[in-house]
């Protein structure tokens, strides 16, 4: 998440009312998660494990929750709860915004676009030319569609990254920043959630066609010419590279890559990353032909002991 209008170290600090370590003019660009972080972002780690990575990431600010030496052309924000205090730059930069029209009157809507009655679209969304929005779909404020593009009925883009802290009163919220991106001729399906990222972008690539009733978790990112059958679940922090195919009620963990032009079969659990170019199947996932040797070979063996 990008500010509008670059800030100084000094200002976030004075914002968060935190100590800092470095040159009081800065500059501060934004913030971001760990794996998108960019020249003038913030980070936030506040776990020993992690400071490491924090440190050495392309983030030039790091939130920090212990006083460390910092890294030469870094600077430091040392606080007490990080993630507490990165949620106030989101609330401070990102506020929500409550709509008072179904259909925002900052919204841009291409030539040729049709929106069915019962639709909700927020603030500054932009949708191009030539789509069908279908009824009872919502559309949460600052997504980007693109050109001829489909989305069936009950379909939510927008909603809250699945992301939580467990603190002993119970679990503290990430608060998401991000947007969804929906690029040129995508189909959507009916009652598919698709959610935005946390700081960064969910985006669905170019000609990407997702049937009925899937999930997208937050910070995604789907390539180019991608199918997805019904009910599959795909977690936060994906990458799906462009032309993998994924049939019915497949589910994945987070923070994988899935292989360009990679085939997963119907009830896969894509437990890790894989390759492209190559058909997978089962739990724990493994190349369609080698998962089927082992079920032949366990169907062997169950016969031999039974004849024994």
């Amino acid at each position: 998440m990008k500010f509008k209008q670059i800030q100084t170290l000094e200002q976030i600090a004075t914002l968060l009312n935190v100590e800092f370590v470095g040159d009081k003019d800065f500059p501060v660009k934004g913030i971001n998660e760990i794996h998108v972080v960019e020249e003038g972002d913030i980070v936030f780690v506040d776990h020993p494990k992690y400071y490491n990575k924090a440190l050495k990431s392309a983030a030039t600010i790091v939130l920090i929750n212990k006083r460390v030496e910092c890294p030469k052309g870094k600077a430091l924000l040392i606080s007490e709860d990080p993630f507490r205090d990165f949620n106030k730059i989101t609330k401070h930069f990102n506020p929500f915004i409550a709509s008072q029209k179904s259909i925002s009157e900052s919204a841009i809507i291409g030539e040729g676009t049709v929106i069915q009655p019962n639709v909700f679209i927020g603030d500054n969304v932009v949708i191009g030319k030539g789509c069908i929005i279908h009824p009872n779909v919502t559309i949460y404020s600052n997504s980007i569609i693109g050109n001829n593009v489909t989305i069936h009925a009950n379909t939510v883009l927008g909603a809250d990254a699945f992301y939580y802290k467990n603190r002993p009163e119970g679990f503290d919220k990430l608060i998401s920043g991000g947007k969804v991106v929906i690029e040129d001729n995508v189909d959507l399906g009916a009652s598919c959630t698709i959610d935005k990222g946390v700081t960064g972008n969910t985006t669905i690539g170019k000609g990407t066609k997702i049937d009925n009733q899937v999930h997208i978790g937050h910070d995604t990112m789907i390539g180019k010419k991608c199918l997805i059958a019904s009910q599959t679940g795909i977690a936060g922090c994906v990458i799906i590279e462009d032309e993998v195919t994924i049939w019915g009620q497949v589910g994945t963990n987070s923070g994988i890559t899935i292989g360009k032009g990679a085939i997963i079969l119907g009830q896969t659990g894509v437990t890790k990353s894989i390759e492209g170019g190559k058909t997978y199947f089962g739990t724990p996932i493994s190349e369609s032909r080698e998962k089927l040797k082992e079920i032949a070979g366990i169907k062997r063996f169950l016969k031999e002991q039974k004849n024994k």
